[in-house]
């Protein structure tokens, strides 16, 4: 009885396992891609932080 449920458990667990796959196909593409989404998303958000910057400046030489 017990070594039917422990065999049970085991077999779904082999089961569930062989049927997903989580892991990219290639993983060092996988983190490439991210590395070039961080980038732009750098390069995009520049314009806003200079615009930020200035107004920040603006703002000191106005309450001087």
């Amino acid at each position: 009885m017990k070594f039917s449920k422990v065999f049970f458990f085991f077999f779904a667990f082999v089961m569930a396992m062989s049927t997903t796959s989580a892991k990219p196909e290639n993983f060092f593409k996988e983190l490439e891609r991210a590395g070039q989404r961080v980038r732009d998303a750098i390069i995009s958000a520049k314009p806003a932080v200079d615009t930020i910057s200035d107004a920040q400046k603006v703002w000191k030489d106005f309450q001087s």
